[in-house]
């Protein structure tokens, strides 16, 4: 038992106590003195070493500013830990091995519902996301939804989301004849039909890229449609599925060539070469273009900005961006090394400085960090503060487990976007065939 449950169990007896509790761990933004004042800290087994894999930096201030808290750790326990670095698509498979064979890291960070494939393979960090949830404001709701599935037991700890927002060039939006960006799926759509015939279009992935054919979620919502229902039925083949299929093929004559193959670099590349005007990503594009040693690429920075989707038929936002994980592999030597690690590098003093570091590539999963610097320094990243905040999970609207995470690692509803919107298949063609593949991960 650690010293923060000893204290918690105590303070749980006094209603007052309780009610504290119960209203900040509901993913609030009020705070107690007590939840402010608390600490917690695991004792690291004696020769503890740890192994940390993650997915590899897109911008090189969030490596470094990782980088450096872990040296912190290292120099104030003594635990030595060594950083792996894989790309998105090399991290999932990876985990799932290590997982299985019940070798491997003792610490992965993966995207999405990963946790969700092998819950019994994972360390229970319960006591570790009360902690800091009741210290730092709560976890926004999607991220309770990601790794406490059943409302009880954490499955690993939120670290954030990379904000799947529009990046645009402002100068070629308004030669398109628009002097801000559309708010409306109509709009949106007159925009990159505007884009298209002045010689400056857009580009979206529709490659089995992981974060960035998450644009295909909200193509999907905002009309309407959805994989599953609240009780795990597939309910992907419907009317509002087909009308944003539909819609998709206009959107895609629009496209830049060859965005049928793209992954998750392929359009930061053709934006940065000046290929497109607009497309869908992390802030890692406005900061490669900030810090280039090339000064045409420089000078473009001054011309990016920033945008929230539009708001499609549904009538609400539908954001669907890719989240970030940290789960400890139960397997693992050093569970009170990895869980203090992990402590360690989400406190105020670390998080603040990896989220500035990173320069607004993360957004944070607790709601204290709504009010780190990085988010009002540059209004520029100001969109992205609120990505986890707003976003739905990649199984919206059922519970996630087993079958979500598989289907979302199968790309169903990027492949039925990219079947309709290319005419390989028809709408309900497409439509059908990933009915039929969703079903077989939900009847499980």
């Amino acid at each position: 038992m650690s010293e923060f449950q000893g204290r918690r169990r105590s303070i749980l007896k006094g209603s007052a106590g309780a009610a504290a509790v119960a209203s900040i761990g509901a993913g609030g933004v009020l705070f107690s003195p007590f939840a402010r004042s608390q600490t917690l800290k695991f004792t690291p087994e004696k020769g503890a070493k740890l192994r940390v894999l993650r997915w590899s930096r897109f911008v090189q201030g969030d490596i470094d500013a990782y980088m450096a808290n872990v040296k912190k750790f290292t120099e104030a326990t003594g635990v030595e830990v060594r950083v792996d670095n894989e790309g998105w698509e090399d991290v999932r498979p990876k985990a799932a091995v290590a997982a299985n064979t019940g070798a491997g890291p003792d610490i992965i960070l993966s995207t999405n519902d990963d946790a969700n494939l092998y819950p019994d393979k994972l360390l229970d960090v319960t006591d570790l996301a009360e902690y800091l949830g009741k210290k730092y404001g709560g976890w926004y709701p999607a991220v309770q939804q990601y790794l406490r599935p059943d409302g009880k037991r954490w499955l690993g700890l939120g670290l954030g989301a990379s904000g799947s927002m529009i990046v645009y060039r402002e100068s070629m939006v308004k030669a398109a004849g628009f002097d801000s960006f559309p708010k409306d799926t109509a709009g949106f759509l007159k925009l990159h039909q505007a884009l298209k015939e002045k010689g400056t279009p857009g580009g979206y992935a529709l490659g089995n890229a992981t974060g960035d054919s998450l644009w295909t979620n909200w193509l999907i919502w905002s009309h309407g449609g959805k994989l599953v229902d609240k009780t795990n039925k597939v309910v992907i083949d419907s009317p509002e599925t087909l009308k944003a299929l539909e819609y998709a093929k206009e959107l895609y004559a629009t496209f830049i060539p060859g965005t049928l193959s793209w992954l998750d670099p392929n359009n930061n590349k053709a934006f940065l070469d000046g290929q497109i005007s607009v497309t869908n990503n992390g802030i890692s594009i406005y900061y490669a273009a900030k810090n280039s040693p090339d000064p045409k690429i420089k000078e473009m920075a001054a011309d990016i900005n920033h945008a929230s989707f539009p708001i499609g038929p549904a009538g609400v936002p539908t954001e669907s961006h890719l989240f970030f994980n940290q789960m400890v592999m139960k397997y693992t030597k050093f569970p009170n090394a990895a869980k203090e690690f992990l402590r360690f590098m989400m406190e105020r003093e670390q998080f603040d400085a990896w989220l500035i570091g990173a320069g607004g590539y993360i957004g944070q999963p607790l709601a204290a960090y709504e009010s780190c610097p990085i988010w009002t320094s540059d209004p520029k990243h100001t969109p992205y503060r609120d990505c986890v905040k707003n976003m739905r999970p990649s199984g919206y609207e059922g519970k996630l487990g087993y079958a979500s995470a598989g289907a979302g690692a199968d790309f169903i509803v990027a492949n039925m976007v990219a079947e309709a919107a290319s005419g390989s298949k028809t709408p309900k063609e497409a439509a059908e065939r990933a009915q039929k593949r969703a079903e077989r991960y939900y009847k499980v």
